[in-house]
């Protein structure tokens, strides 16, 4: 009887298939020959590599994709003060003010017009001090529902109240800035935006030492002092003047399109300045598309009118 050797290393009498594991086989030779056999282990699977190796593997876990840590963006730094990041060489926070360089934290931002103010914790009552030998007898205010309230009489010759800081207004503006319209500056630019109609300035009265240049942002609670609203050039916080009294000084704060100074008479600027710059007696700032901005001693006029 011939015998067959099936693909798993069995010996079949049967051509067909395996009477052992049931594999098919294929028909034998008369010297007992049969299809090659697939290389078994001792326990009787495939030996490693006898296979394909397949792509997809049924019985693996399945491992969720590497999901991206949150973190600061590559190339920036955070702001101490808001939390916000900001270029690495960036010497302003962009978003509240906060200075890189000297740690100042900037000014409280004033609150936009008709915008709703928290109302102001209670103060409590303050407590009776025990009347002193010879003085007249205090009295529960009238009308009041409290039988512990008492008032104290008025002394003989009361103080004047006293008006917080923030309510007394200077008397004086010693200086103002111009914001012009420049032709020559929208042409050097060559932008798409039309240049607006030149006229006379709009003068600004300088009120405090250190003032900020840029674009009004509702959203973003920005109100620059020198608000140049029509030319979209402007960054939100786009430049900084500070003064000494005596002396101004202009600074970019990393604006999108850089600030420029230059002189009266003389050829417009081509460079942007780094860091802050004094300025001449016949300084003008350039920035934006159009605007030019001058820095001078207010009239007398104009201080009038300032103080009043």
């Amino acid at each position: 009887m011939t015998d067959y050797t099936c693909p798993e290393g069995h010996t079949s009498s049967a051509g067909d298939y395996c009477d052992v594991c049931g594999a098919p086989i294929g028909a034998g030779g008369a010297d007992g020959s049969a299809a090659a056999a697939k290389p078994v282990t001792a326990s009787g699977g495939a030996a490693p590599g006898s296979e394909p190796a397949s792509s997809l593997d049924l019985d693996a876990p399945a491992v969720p994709p590497d999901l991206p840590s949150a973190g600061p963006v590559a190339g920036s730094q955070e702001c101490p003060n808001c939390s916000a990041p900001n270029a690495l060489d960036a010497l302003f926070c962009e978003d509240c003010g906060y200075d890189f360089t000297t740690g100042q934290m900037p000014r409280p931002l004033q609150p936009p017009a008709g915008t709703a103010q928290p109302d102001a914790a209670p103060v409590p009552p303050p407590v009776p001090a025990p009347a002193a030998a010879g003085s007249p007898p205090v009295t529960p205010p009238i009308g009041s529902s409290d039988p512990g309230a008492m008032v104290q009489p008025p002394p003989s010759d009361p103080a004047p109240p006293q008006l917080p800081p923030s309510a007394v207004t200077p008397t004086t503006v010693e200086w103002v800035v111009e914001i012009w319209v420049d032709p020559d500056w929208h042409a050097a630019q060559d932008v798409d935006d039309p240049c607006p109609s030149a006229g006379m300035p709009v003068v600004v009265p300088l009120r405090q030492r250190s003032v900020l240049i840029g674009r009004t942002s509702t959203s973003r609670n920005i109100h620059p002092e020198v608000d140049v609203a029509g030319d979209t050039g402007v960054s939100r916080r786009h430049a900084q003047l500070t003064s000494d009294g005596q002396r101004w000084w202009v600074e970019d704060l990393q604006s999108a399109n850089g600030t420029y100074v230059g002189a009266a008479g003389q050829p417009l600027p081509a460079e942007p300045i780094i860091g802050r710059v004094e300025l001449g007696e016949d300084g003008r700032i350039y920035l934006g598309a159009w605007t030019r901005l001058v820095v001078r001693k207010a009239s007398s006029s104009e201080q009038a009118s300032a103080g009043s």
